[in-house]
């Protein structure tokens, strides 16, 4: 561990995305995006769809893909607890691009029995995904 790095664990339902010590770690929070450095204030914060950055001590940075969650800052240790977190390059275009396609198809159908915030909220999880694999 360097003077300025803290401990980060990202973890969804089913695994640890990351566990590792780092310099920086930036997240789209629901009120909007913030960062953590060292030292940083004590916070609970909730997460919605976006990019997740973290950059390690040696300055290697990775990106993420998220759907939502929370985030509790204390004592320089982050946990991210996560619906998703996938990382850029370990991102299924192809699948992405399918859950776009229903997503856009069952918006456009308009059906009776639609969940509308449902249907949204898939396709702003799809297009996250491209827009982060696409730009890593």
């Amino acid at each position: 561990m360097t003077e300025k790095s803290f401990h980060l664990e990202i973890v969804t339902p089913k695994k640890v995305v990351l566990s590792a010590e780092v310099s920086s770690f930036t997240a789209p929070g629901i009120l909007g995006g913030f960062q953590v450095l060292h030292s940083h204030a004590p916070f609970l914060s909730s997460v919605g769809v976006g990019e997740v950055k973290v950059i390690a001590g040696d300055g290697g940075e990775t990106r993420f893909a998220t759907s939502g969650g929370f985030v509790e800052v204390r004592e320089n240790k982050v946990v991210m607890l996560a619906e998703t977190a996938e990382r850029a390059d370990q991102i299924d275009v192809k699948r992405a691009e399918a859950a776009r396609d229903r997503a856009r198809k069952r918006l456009e159908s308009k059906a009776a029995e639609l969940d509308l915030n449902r249907a949204k909220a898939a396709l702003q999880r799809a297009l996250n995904r491209l827009k982060i694999a696409r730009n890593h």
